[in-house]
């Protein structure tokens, strides 16, 4: 019995160089990728362009009218002077200034502490669960809990009085500066889970074996922390940071439940401030100046500060 093996194809044996092969490689067009990227980025840019930067463009447009929503008239820059020698305009930019400090000092300093102080303690994961809690809370829910908290005859008044503290009994809303510290202290109660819950993920993103290394070489407690912990936290510290001085440059319903920034205008923020010019006082041009302004310091800050942290380190 013989055994016949299937003609085999020509393709199959044909050379690689030989003319007469056809190819089945698709050809090589450059430009191909980039339009397919372009195609998938045109829907979000086209997102951003109608949602922020035409608003944004309309709102510079609009700072330079004298626009009441009714009758719209060419100032050009007088929006922007008035704004700069009014004196309640200089006392929002230095409440804004106490927030932005504030805000770094207290959530931030507190929520470090409290991760790394109960990092690795056995009830620490209920310990932070105390202090996260009211993050779930909104804005304005914890304005009302601490409008209750802070008001004559509230229930920090009523707390002094039973521990025999009267003389400690204060107008505690209604007298600047002590209106501004003690809603930054109210909206630190509410913004310190947020810290705490970025710093424990750093925290988690340490490797061991160099906590283990540094404890073997001597070093413990707060010369741990400083050499060796902290300094591997900082890429969330950068981000931290960021996330609590744009927080804080814009910070409205707090102040506006609080004390509708009263006394007069005397614990008003940028944000308030532009709120009031826009909506209550009609003045839509001079609102729209205050907007700028404030776009303006975020957009800012935050590139001075992000420039600053994320530059290459030198040699």
């Amino acid at each position: 019995m013989t055994l016949t093996q299937p003609p085999v194809p020509q393709e199959a044996v044909a050379p690689a160089d030989d003319p007469t092969r056809a190819s089945v490689v698709a050809p090589h067009r450059p430009g191909r990728a980039p339009l397919a990227g372009a195609a998938f980025l045109a829907p979000a840019v086209a997102l951003v362009v109608l949602l922020l930067v035409v608003p944004f463009a309309f709102t510079i447009y609009r700072s330079f009218f004298d626009d009441n929503g009714f009758t719209r008239s060419w100032v050009g820059l007088d929006n922007y002077t008035a704004m700069f020698t009014d004196p309640a305009f200089g006392q929002s930019v230095l409440n804004t200034f106490f927030w932005v400090v504030g805000t770094l000092v207290l959530p931030v300093g507190l929520g470090l502490a409290i991760a790394v102080g109960t990092w690795k303690l056995k009830l620490g994961a209920l310990a932070r669960f105390a202090v996260i809690l009211p993050y779930a809370i909104s804005g304005s829910a914890t304005a009302v809990v601490w409008t209750f908290m802070l008001s004559t005859d509230g229930g920090l008044d009523t707390l002094l009085r039973l521990l025999g503290l009267d003389p400690l009994i204060s107008q505690w809303l209604l007298q600047w500066p002590l209106n501004t510290v003690m809603m930054i202290v109210a909206t630190t109660w509410q913004a310190t889970g947020a810290c705490v819950i970025l710093f424990l993920v750093g925290l988690q993103s340490i490797p061991p074996s160099t906590l283990e290394a540094a404890q073997l070489d001597g070093a413990s407690g707060w010369r741990l922390f400083w050499a060796v912990t902290f300094p591997q936290l900082r890429p969330m510290t950068i981000v931290v940071v960021g996330i609590s001085i744009v927080g804080s440059l814009k910070v409205f319903d707090q102040v506006l439940l609080l004390t509708n920034g009263g006394p007069g205008t005397a614990s008003e923020t940028l944000a308030l401030t532009m709120y009031r010019e826009t909506f209550t006082l009609s003045r839509y041009g001079s609102g729209a100046a205050v907007a700028v302004f404030l776009t303006v310091v975020v957009v800012a800050a935050s590139y001075a500060y992000l420039r600053r942290q994320l530059r290459p380190a030198q040699s």
